[in-house]
């Protein structure tokens, strides 16, 4: 098939997401933190489904655990680049898609190189004493605005936005900016195809910081203002923009996620709860992990297209088609888990794939695991009596998103 029809047949796929029929839309919903019927239901037809046809390019669906790790591991079977399908490459930088997310060796290999060395164990240390202040500057303002608050606004989101802005460096003035283009990057509800649209404020301004900083040093000690003084020479503004983005993109919405529906879950289980309140690290590492498996905010990896005709379980899938991930039903596989629906942290298994894996594995998982790790026990050691401060059924979900998450969580401090 021609790469301009790949192209509207995937830019029809997002962009009509809301008028398709729900057995098409099933990968992107969920019933609170579990899978809808239609996941399951998918599964029960084998671990990988052909999920539609559009202009001549089937649409697979992996739900087993196994096959997606093979898929999101074989770089060579499967390309990640789709810019020149879906992408506005004639339209200004900041409009373009891209990130490591979107890109496939050499370029990958060339961009995640520069990334890399900020996210190793020792950097990730450095940031353990701003990682606790932020924290603690989110408990104090719910504490200052109880004896009820939104968890979702004060805490969910408050902790993630304040630790990307410190790594990055960002000014304190474009704060306010960078966190309102943030919230529509992920969801489908009004009309999936702005999704590639929306990303063009946050990568604007950051493609302006990097210039700016490259023309008269001012940016606060952080990642941008060291990325531009260490691979200034070899990356432009729109690259080096592009690698700033794709760390909030990857940090900011799917912790701000977890944290509030981890938190939302933990509140159903007081054992889990109390173990954190301990805060002995192998207990709250198997919470974390489980919590990771459970609540998988995002619930699909990004599409692989197939270079050529690859085997993908039981079935051929031609070159040319497009193959989407569910990491919400390979964390449920039931051929990996003994009971997958039950929240249990004492049956915690590695291998995660809540953030993906392979060589697009999420080069901030680790520094995500602190966030979760800090803000889950200083939470829990604060506010020992949380309590959820509506009837279950008054929250709303979202609807329709890449990343799923809840709305608002009102909760009593105790």
């Amino acid at each position: 098939m021609a790469p301009s029809l790949r192209g509207t047949a995937l830019r029809l796929a997002v962009s009509s997401a809301r008028r398709v029929p729900a057995s098409v839309r099933f990968p992107l919903q969920r019933d609170g933190v579990q899978p809808v019927a239609g996941l399951e239901a998918s599964r029960d037809r084998g671990d990988v489904v052909q999920l539609a046809r559009l202009l001549g390019t089937r649409f697979w669906l992996v739900t087993g655990y196994d096959v997606a790790r093979t898929v999101l591991a074989d770089s060579d079977g499967f390309a990640n680049d789709v810019r020149h399908l879906i992408g506005r490459q004639d339209r200004a930088p900041a409009e373009r898609i891209g990130g490591l997310g979107m890109t496939d060796p050499p370029d990958h290999d060339r961009l995640r190189h520069v990334l890399t060395p900020y996210f190793t164990r020792r950097r990730l240390a450095d940031l353990q004493p701003d990682v606790d202040r932020v924290v603690a500057e989110a408990l104090d303002d719910m504490a200052a605005h109880g004896p009820v608050v939104d968890l979702v606004e004060r805490f969910g989101f408050a902790v993630p936005f304040g630790v990307i802005c410190d790594l990055l460096g960002m000014p304190a003035l474009d704060r306010a900016e960078f966190r309102r283009h943030g919230a529509a990057r992920f969801d489908l509800r009004d009309a999936g195809g702005r999704i590639f649209d929306t990303a063009a404020g946050t990568r604007r301004l950051l493609i302006d910081l990097v210039a700016t900083e490259r023309r008269t040093p001012y940016l606060p000690a952080g990642l941008l203002s060291r990325m531009v003084a260490e691979h200034g020479r070899d990356l432009d503004d729109v690259e080096l923009g592009g690698l700033a983005d794709g760390i909030f993109l990857g940090g900011y919405e799917t912790s701000a996620s977890m944290l509030s529906l981890g938190t939302w879950l933990l509140l159903q289980h007081p054992a889990s709860w109390e173990a954190l309140r301990r805060g002995e690290r192998a207990e709250v590492d198997r919470v974390v992990e489980e919590l990771l498996r459970f609540v998988c905010p995002v619930q699909v990896a990004f599409p692989r297209i197939a270079r050529r005709d690859v085997r993908v379980g039981d079935h051929t899938v031609r070159a040319g088609d497009v193959v989407v991930v569910s990491l919400t039903a390979a964390g449920r596989d039931p051929a990996r888990h003994v009971d997958p629906s039950h929240f249990d942290p004492t049956a915690a298994s590695a291998g995660t794939l809540a953030f993906g894996h392979g060589l697009h594995r999420c080069v901030g998982a680790e520094l995500a695991r602190m966030e979760l790790r800090t803000a889950l026990v200083a939470l829990s050691r604060r506010f020992p009596d949380l309590a959820l401060a509506c009837e279950p059924d008054d929250l709303r979900f979202t609807e329709l998103a890449i990343v799923h998450g809840v709305e608002s969580l009102p909760v009593r401090l105790g």
